[in-house]
């Protein structure tokens, strides 16, 4: 099975099962496991940010970094088709009381024009007051889309000069990371509160980071017990992230190369389907045109590719570390094919 339904799906490698097999541990929730120290400590000065909190989900990461800026009957601006409005259940209104109010964007990426426009930080007594703006890099839904840095420094201004927080999704920041050159801390000095994920492409097998002020990860410390989500002996987990900071980010490179690859595949038998120049990290959107994405996926599947089903007409493939570039070239002539007819 060559399954590229997502990034999610990698397996520790036998090196990294090894680093967490030995790692040093201790009792999170009272503040003493050394392992999830140094991991906290490493991703914070990574970003260039004071403190940093290790969280089993990305959704929980992002609840906590949402929260931290915006207050229960406040709201937050971001992409309609971003992580925290789609994919998290519904959980900063359901849990933290926070409402949002969403702009459209070509493939996920910001125009910062919107958001100026959309910006209330004081809506009077009538209305709902914008409490923080949050960003997703790179963009799930948008097709691993990555913001140009320019587009992020310019909302950030806006968020600055309106008084109103800076919240990054960065669960595939990695991607953004390699693909451009940027550096990590030059993403940081933008946002007040950002996530990344160690458990898509760098392919540990649990857990996310929060990274923000001392002040802030100290309070989002005790609404993550709240909710629930403090740790025991998490070091275990948290060694898996610090071998893949060690081993897997240059490695992204592979990743972005087998999608491209993947892409020119399904091109070259359905034109239509994809711009193979479009694909920027490891995610691949397809429009399937008239044959309808569920019977792609599903004639995908009995020849062994596996990918998802977005909508009617989207399918998304993912490239990984646990998949080969030869493998994602003969997927992608799989799904051409199908979507061809």
């Amino acid at each position: 099975m060559i399954d590229l339904r997502s990034d999610t799906i990698t397996r520790p490698t036998a090196a990294m099962r090894q680093a967490m097999a030995t790692a040093e541990v201790g009792d999170d929730v009272y503040d003493d496991d050394p392992t999830i120290h140094a991991l906290e400590a490493r991703v914070a000065g990574l970003f260039g940010h004071e403190a940093a909190l290790f969280c089993a989900t990305g959704s929980l990461a992002n609840l906590l970094g949402v929260r931290l800026l915006v207050e229960p009957g406040q709201e937050v601006l971001c992409d309609v088709q971003a992580h925290i409005a789609r994919a998290e259940m519904g959980a900063h209104a359901a849990v933290h009381g926070v409402t949002m109010r969403t702009f459209l964007s070509p493939h996920g990426v910001v125009e910062p024009e919107q958001v100026a426009a959309m910006l209330s930080p004081d809506a009077g007594p009538h209305l709902v007051s914008t409490a923080a703006v949050a960003l997703e890099n790179t963009h799930n839904f948008g097709g691993g889309t990555i913001q140009p840095y320019d587009r992020l420094e310019a909302v950030s201004q806006l968020c600055l000069d309106a008084g109103v927080g800076r919240h990054l999704d960065g669960a595939r920041l990695w991607n953004a990371h390699v693909a451009t050159g940027t550096p990590l801390a030059d993403y940081g000095r933008l946002f007040d509160t950002i996530s990344v994920c160690f458990s898509k492409g760098l392919g540990a097998p649990v857990g996310s980071v929060l990274v923000s002020s001392a002040a802030n990860i100290a309070r989002a410390r005790v609404q993550r017990k709240r909710l629930g989500g403090g740790w025991r002996q998490g070091g275990i987990l948290a060694a898996g992230a610090l071998h893949a900071l060690d081993h897997h980010v240059e490695r992204l490179a592979d990743d972005h190369a087998a999608a491209a690859a993947f892409a020119t595949a399904v091109a070259e038998r359905a034109p239509h389907a994809v711009d193979p120049a479009a694909v920027q990290t490891n995610i691949v959107v397809l429009d399937t045109g008239a044959v309808p994405a569920a019977q792609v996926a599903q004639a995908a599947l009995a020849q062994g590719v596996a990918v998802s089903a977005l909508g009617p007409r989207l399918v998304r493939a993912v490239t990984h570390l646990d998949v080969a570039h030869d493998d994602c070239v003969r997927a992608g002539e799989v799904v051409g094919g199908l979507i061809a007819g």
